[in-house]
């Protein structure tokens, strides 16, 4: 019997729903599955056989003590999916801009790095972008994430120059497709395709998220969109567990919106299939740890 821990914060002490699914399928084959919060003083995890990061949802409100987690992991040699050196990457949204040095058809961004100086009226106009979305580089679940247009980015200038003293910033095309036709998730176990969601916003919003009121359904992707979501994942070599490509569809091309590899939600109760998927890539490592 292997151990694995299946890491988690202090909102989510226990399992999501979803990776309830994934960890039943795991016991049913005789493995040890338990919730762990990853900031636990009392967690000892050279005990387990595998790491699996869940819903570490807080890490980018404590960024500093995360990394510091992930360096104790690394020097007591503990097997984490997805590596650490994948997680420490996707962490800033830097990687992004890595992504489409590699070729990765990515929304049309800017990076800022923290403690710039810009006019963000003057950045629109650059640009041409009629609205943007502004996110802090480290950052998740839509956290100070803020839509701006030229009739309010003279309002959001001081809030944006604040966020820039704080830590670094992406400003990005506002993306009118999640509001008419959805955000595509697509969701791969061991670099195979499982399966997808489309994702939208209530009412008036853009956020897809459920704490703003966004909901997700199952979807059935064209295979266009599955083989450009799998070409974003051949531009990193590294053993990925589980990875979710978040995008929206222009015209019949995916354009990268988020590439979430830390700690995504997986969907699983939306695909009968996908907690099996899942388990068959965590038994994957397990072997391969022998």
């Amino acid at each position: 019997m292997a151990r694995i821990a299946f890491a988690t914060d202090k909102s989510f002490p226990n399992l999501t729903d979803g990776d309830t699914l994934a960890a039943d399928v795991l016991r049913g084959r005789s493995q040890q599955v338990d919730g762990c919060c990853w900031d636990d003083p009392e967690v000892d995890w050279t005990a387990y056989d595998l790491v699996v990061l869940r819903s570490t949802w807080d890490y980018h409100l404590r960024a500093a003590e995360f990394v510091a987690w992930l360096d104790r992991l690394d020097a007591a040699k503990v097997q984490v999916a997805n590596p650490t050196d994948v997680l420490r990457w996707n962490m800033d949204k830097i990687y992004l801009s890595d992504l489409q040095e590699a070729g990765v058809a990515v929304l049309p961004s800017v990076w800022l790095p923290q403690g710039a100086q810009v006019d963000l009226s003057a950045l629109l106009a650059e640009k041409n972008w009629q609205e943007g979305v502004i996110k802090p580089m480290v950052s998740a679940a839509a956290h100070e994430t803020l839509r701006v247009d030229p009739s309010t980015a003279v309002e959001l200038q001081p809030r944006f120059a604040e966020m820039l003293r704080a830590g670094g910033v992406i400003v990005q095309s506002f993306a009118s497709e999640i509001q008419s036709q959805g955000e595509w998730s697509l969701l791969f176990f061991d670099r195979q395709f499982s399966h997808a969601v489309i994702k939208q916003p209530q009412a008036g919003d853009f956020r897809v998220q459920r704490d703003f009121g966004g909901r997700a359904a199952a979807a059935e992707a064209p295979a266009a969109l599955v083989g450009q979501a799998a070409a974003v994942l051949e531009a990193i070599e590294a053993d990925l567990l589980y990875a979710r490509v978040d995008a929206i569809e222009r015209q019949g091309k995916l354009l990268l919106m988020e590439l979430e590899l830390i700690e995504p939600y997986l969907f699983l109760e939306l695909d009968p299939g996908a907690a099996v998927r899942l388990v068959d890539a965590v038994v994957t490592r397990l072997d391969g740890s022998d």
